[in-house]
């Protein structure tokens, strides 16, 4: 469903009758670039909306304390909640009583378990991941072709934390979309999760250069995994002119990775656009209107020759 649903949902709302509304909003982590970007963005688009008071919370990857947090909304009868699950698996014990509290739920961004069961007032917003992985093999592929190494590269995968949908949806698509067309005859050599994080991802890439193993390609599930993978290579001496890695989000990080030459491709996930459908999903639903059950904001192949494009987007 295209975002611009939500979006027109809301106008009708704001040329309403005025009203206010407070969001508990619990997010997965503030460490995370990208979860900072959708913090940004929904705190962005409640003041623009006006009327709206979000109370903001850091679950630090801890579902346990997330769910804490969404009990503690509950409690103070806030008039909708918007989250980014800590895990995935969590949602349906988080659907069920929010909805006993009778209160609106917007996931975000991270997929929840039970999204093809969600309860009416409730509704994810996010993108396909599977678009995003199929995007990455795209690039990486014609990168390949054009160092003719598509019939002998040796692929590594930086996953992110398992628990999140994401990270299986992207790395299988990947897997998929590289292994399906020209560049079949390369071989995944390995995958492994670095929870998301830059550091983890330069040890695991450090390890994989210390083993000795040929690297032609690094697909991370995200911008911060992959510049921890550019770190790690170039800390041994690789060139990035004979390296392709590839990332997730168009960060501006990862867009300065880029313009260094450092980040080969990355694919644009819109936080602003995904941020602001979430807080709209939530206005509209604490206001009795209707939103669609899934929103889902695409994904864009962002390379050197577009970048500039996206200088501002996230």
């Amino acid at each position: 469903m295209r975002m611009t649903l939500v979006a027109a949902a809301l106008a009708a709302l704001m040329a309403g009758t005025a009203s206010a509304e407070t969001i508990g909003v619990s997010m997965q982590s503030f460490d995370n670039n990208f979860q900072t970007l959708l913090r940004q963005g929904i705190q962005a688009r409640a003041a623009e909306v006006g009327g709206v008071t979000v109370q903001v919370e850091d679950a630090q990857t801890d579902i346990s304390k997330q769910i804490n947090q969404v009990n503690n909304f509950i409690a103070a009868k806030v008039d909708a909640i918007i989250l980014t699950l800590a895990d995935a698996s969590a949602a349906p014990a988080i659907t069920e009583a929010a909805n006993k509290a009778k209160i609106p739920l917007v996931y975000l961004n991270l997929e929840p378990s039970n999204v093809a069961k969600l309860p009416d007032r409730e509704a994810y917003i996010g993108s396909k991941e599977t678009d995003a992985g199929r995007l990455a093999a795209q690039a990486a592929c014609d990168l390949l072709k054009a160092k003719k190494k598509e019939n002998s590269a040796q692929v590594y995968i930086l996953m992110g934390d398992l628990a999140h949908q994401a990270s299986h949806d992207r790395t299988d698509s990947f897997k998929g979309a590289l292994t399906a067309g020209d560049c079949k005859g390369t071989t995944i050599a390995d995958e492994q999760s670095a929870l998301w994080q830059r550091t983890n991802a330069m040890d695991m890439t450090t390890n994989w250069i210390t083993a000795g193993r040929p690297i032609d390609v690094v697909f991370a599930n995200n911008d911060e995994m992959a510049l921890g993978a550019v770190q790690a290579l170039k800390a041994s001496g690789m060139s990035m002119k004979d390296e392709v890695v590839i990332g997730i989000d168009a960060t501006q990080d990862g867009l300065a990775a880029m313009a260094a030459g450092d980040l080969a491709a990355t694919v644009f996930q819109n936080a602003k656009g995904q941020s602001a459908s979430a807080v709209d999903a939530a206005v509209a639903f604490a206001r009795g209107k209707p939103v669609e059950k899934e929103v889902m904001v695409p994904f864009e192949l962002v390379t050197p020759k577009n970048m500039n494009e996206y200088a501002h987007k996230n």
